[in-house]
């Protein structure tokens, strides 16, 4: 029906008659209506083409990022939404396995788990809401004492559709954890997770033994892709060596959640398999008592460091295991700041270097055993041949002195060993007028079957090989060739030789148990979380029987003789027989000499090798001795 005025008074109006429009008006009615539509048409055609144009393209450009957003969703990311979807309903969480404890001989605990409370979010379960991270973020703030713009950033820079969590805070104390589980009750999108972190119980002592944990760095995590970014791992020491028996293997949990991320119900559970433990050969006692008097010598002769390693010398399970300085190791465990992790990289004296295994030295007089052995094995000199020791022996220009002025007179193998009589080792290792020496093949040969070197293989990380020098290795360095002073220098264990700490220890067992080089080793069983013995280490022989018994037995009586009569006669008053080697490194100019002592006890059937280096300590038998004399009171006292 018309609606303006004109048609409704029309339909007053006598021009309609019986519901019929009066045919004269009727034929004005429609004139006018084709008038109105031409009139219309005519304001279309007076828009101009190139605004149609215009507005056609944007409409078709409309449509075009419609479709293509549509089809990015429908198809390109369509799985992957659906996905998200899915996992929006059905999630997987981690149940962490406590890791295994560490034990000594006597079952005393070194170190055990506590609880650290960790708080994160997984960005991809982070809601899209940036009002609700506002109020999150506020909230969180108000327990943990971080702003909550930082709290906002992290959720900023956060990869939304990463599943790898972001931490938040760490080492939460319990009351805080206890408002923050109370919080995350209806915000589950953040978390809050039990870690366990590692408790050190014994001190510096077992530091470098131990070693740490640390959070697991990019490159581990490429390395290992059964961790998560928030995870710790073994980064140095056992803690490192047995990261894969320690640390179990992680649970999970599947749950289904609503819409809120809520918990409705727990589809499935694989319980967290608990990490092995560890029971080691080492005796706390001992290693305590041998800390305690190395850092006293370490003080008392202004030395920069020591090591100390003591082992049965009859399965090669090591008894102690030790280096100086040491450093805390419960700092990582707490969480250790940046500065304080700077002072001790950057501390001179290297507390982080395991003196024990990777420390370098030359061994002075403690290879002398080893070269006598050389000399009687090869048919050099017999037990009875002697040398007449005049105080050194002269080489052209050149003069090699015993260290007693005078000399020691007519000597033997067991008096060159007792006194540590230069001389003897100048004459039989590099040969001296008509005596043929062993010679620098020979001695090498020699001291490569002792296991210099090359590891001895022991169940720790970052053991160094040692150096044994050749003509090769002094032509290709150095450019010059070996000289017969070379030899007589190798002979006494100086110049370019260096050993370990554990390499003086291993090549004493073997001279101890008559022959027999045995694998060290630091964990000698491996147990489940109920204690059942997993694995029982037995003892490992590297090589045996390359030196004939007798030999080694007369070298024992030098051993024994410096302890009656020789350089280690501090020794002497002990209430068991020990044998024992004292050593004087000389390496550089114008710096003290490295203090050595080696030995094992009981003599007759030995149960123990201590050997001690005082890093710049000075005389063998003035800084190194007491340190072993106190190792062995403490273990074989009671026996």
């Amino acid at each position: 029906m018309p609606k303006n005025n004109k048609h409704k008074d029309i339909f007053k109006s006598p021009l309609i008659k019986d519901s019929a429009i009066n045919r004269a008006y009727k034929a004005n009615l429609v004139e006018a209506d084709i008038l109105n539509h031409q009139s219309n048409q005519s304001s279309l055609k007076n828009i101009p083409h190139k605004k149609l144009k215009i507005f056609y393209a944007l409409v078709f450009g409309l449509f075009i990022v419609v479709f293509f957003q549509l089809l990015n969703l429908q198809v390109i990311q369509g799985q992957e939404y659906r996905d998200r979807a899915e996992n929006n309903r059905i999630k997987n969480e981690i149940l962490s396995s406590p890791r295994g404890i560490i034990y000594d001989s006597q079952n005393n605990i070194l170190v055990k788990n506590s609880p650290n409370f960790t708080l994160y979010f997984t960005p991809a379960d982070l809601t899209n809401d940036y009002s609700k991270q506002e109020e999150m973020a506020h909230k969180l703030s108000e327990i943990i004492d971080i702003k909550s713009e930082k709290i906002l950033e992290l959720f900023k820079q956060a990869d939304p559709l990463s599943s790898q969590p972001v931490i938040i805070k760490e080492y939460i104390d319990y009351n805080k954890a206890l408002k923050l589980k109370i919080l995350l009750e209806e915000n589950p999108s953040v978390k809050l997770e039990t870690q366990a972190v590692r408790d050190y119980q014994k001190g510096p002592a077992f530091s470098h033994l131990l070693g740490y944990m640390g959070k697991i760095t990019k490159k581990e995590l490429e390395d290992n892709d059964d961790y998560r970014i928030i995870d710790y791992i073994g980064k140095m020491g056992l803690e490192k060596e047995y990261e894969n028996q320690l640390k179990g293997k992680d649970g999970i949990r599947q749950v289904e959640r609503d819409n809120f991320n809520r918990i409705k119900n727990i589809i499935a559970t694989k319980e967290a398999v608990p990490g092995n433990n560890l029971v080691l050969s080492i005796n706390s006692s001992l290693q305590e008592t041998l800390y305690k008097k190395l850092e006293s010598e370490i003080k008392n002769h202004e030395a920069t460091g020591g090591a100390v390693v003591a082992m049965n010398p009859q399965n090669g399970e090591i008894l102690a295991f030790l280096s100086s300085p040491s450093f805390d190791n419960n700092l990582f465990y707490k969480g250790i700041d940046e500065k304080t992790y700077q002072d001790l990289i950057n501390n001179p004296d290297k507390p982080f270097i395991t003196r024990a295994v990777s420390g370098e030295y030359p061994p002075g007089s403690t290879i002398k055993p080893a070269i006598a052995s050389a000399i009687l094995e090869e048919g050099i000199a017999s037990r009875y041949d002697t040398i007449n020791s005049t105080g050194g022996i002269k080489i052209s220009r050149w003069f090699y002195p015993d260290w007693k002025s005078g000399g020691h007179g007519i000597t033997n193998v067991v008096k060159a060993i007792a006194q540590s009589v230069n001389s003897y080792f100048y004459i039989y290792g590099g040969g001296y007028n008509d005596i043929k020496g062993l010679g620098l093949e020979l001695i090498n040969k020699y001291l490569k079957m002792f296991n210099l070197g090359t590891r001895l293989g022991i169940d720790y990380p970052s053991e160094k090989n040692g150096f044994l020098p050749s003509r090769q290795w002094k032509k290709e360095t150095k450019g010059e060739n070996w000289y017969i002073g070379d030899t007589y220098h190798l002979a006494i264990g100086q110049g370019d030789i260096l050993v370990t700490p554990l390499q003086v220890a291993s090549f004493t067992a073997t001279i101890a148990n008559q022959g027999t080089i045995y694998k060290p080793h630091l964990v000698k069983k491996i147990t489940d979380v109920n204690n059942n013995t997993l694995d029982d280490i037995e003892p490992d022989i590297l090589k045996t029987d390359f030196i004939e018994k007798k030999h080694l037995n007369t070298v024992r009586e030098g051993m024994r003789e410096a302890v009656l009569s020789g350089s280690a006669r501090a020794l002497s008053s002990l209430p068991f027989s020990v044998g024992g080697k004292t050593g004087t490194a000389q390496y550089a100019q114008n710096k003290p000499t490295h203090a050595w002592f080696t030995c094992f006890a009981p003599y007759e059937n030995p149960e123990i090798v201590i050997t001690v280096l005082v890093e710049n300590g000075g005389e063998g038998h003035a800084a190194a001795l007491p340190v072993a004399k106190a190792g062995l009171e403490e273990y074989l006292a009671d026996k």
